[in-house]
């Protein structure tokens, strides 16, 4: 179940029709949907730019009360089974393969292989935080861009220039796009062009 606070975007066709927390969009997207079935309705996560399947179709009153539902809190939740590792501090225990040279350098390091792993990773992560943006936003605006404009004239350059950082083509190559699409996927792309 997607949670009703979830940040996404509806559009009509190519014109935007709603922005905010998924409840509210929703049900702007099922007022539209009940007064134009025949309108191409899509709803996106602008977290990652996937599309959302929702049950437009539903009665009104079934829709609204599917939409509105809280998220179940963890609190509800029954316990899950004890797992390995240490779960009250967050740490999880999982399996990695490594070749016997990499377990004997980790096992002689101070504090173990745990220790020097973590260490390793959280370097790792400072060190492409920004790569990290970077593809996400890209990955985000390629996925809305291929649901809404995937057939246009100029996506395929668009999209080169995007994963290329070349932040001029990109807008060059979307200028002629429907307005409210080409508004919505330079904001989607905004941390594509971090240098």
């Amino acid at each position: 179940m997607l949670p009703p606070t979830l940040r996404c975007t509806a559009f009509a066709g190519s014109n935007r029709i709603a922005t905010g927390e998924l409840r509210h969009v929703a049900m702007k997207a099922k007022q539209v949907f009940d007064a134009h079935p025949e309108r191409i309705l899509r709803v996106f996560d602008d977290s990652n730019g996937q599309q959302l399947e929702l049950p437009l179709e539903l009665p009104a009153a079934d829709f609204m009360r599917l939409v509105a539902q809280p998220v179940v809190r963890e609190a509800e939740l029954p316990p899950p089974p004890r797992k390995p590792g240490r779960p009250k501090l967050g740490v999880v225990a999982r399996e990695i393969t490594l070749l016997p040279r990499h377990w004997d350098w980790l096992s002689a390091q101070p504090g173990g292989a745990s220790v020097a792993l973590r260490k390793l990773v959280e370097e790792a992560r400072r060190v492409s935080a920004d790569d990290d943006i970077r593809r996400a936003a890209q990955e985000t605006s390629y996925r809305f861009m291929l649901a809404m404009m995937g057939d246009a004239p100029g996506f395929e350059d668009a999209a080169r220039a995007l994963f290329a950082g070349n932040i001029a083509r990109f807008e060059q190559m979307i200028v002629a796009w429907p307005e409210d699409v080409r508004d919505h996927v330079t904001l989607l792309a905004t941390d594509a062009f971090l240098h």
